[in-house]
């Protein structure tokens, strides 16, 4: 287990399992305990819960045919390719 005191690298190395809610109810705390004494990391938690929260909220825009079918030959993956109709 990690010192009470954490360090900036130390929340930036746990902020997803942070947000993913799989981090420990003790480091969680002892997180949380960090970001209210640091404001830079409190700001950094909280824009990404809130890009999270907006990202949730959008639909998916759709990728344009030549753009989808550009990205899957660059990852080799020219089987997935679907012709426009």
């Amino acid at each position: 287990m990690l010192s009470a005191e954490f360090s900036c690298e130390q929340v930036l190395a746990m902020l997803n399992e942070y947000v993913d809610g799989v981090l420990s109810p003790d480091l969680c705390k002892e997180l949380e305990a960090h970001m209210r004494e640091c404001r830079n990391c409190y700001v950094l938690v909280d824009s990404l819960r809130k890009t999270i929260i907006l990202y949730r909220k959008l639909d998916p825009p759709e990728m344009p045919q030549e753009v989808e079918t550009r990205l899957f030959r660059v990852l080799n993956l020219e089987e997935f390719i679907t012709e426009p109709e």
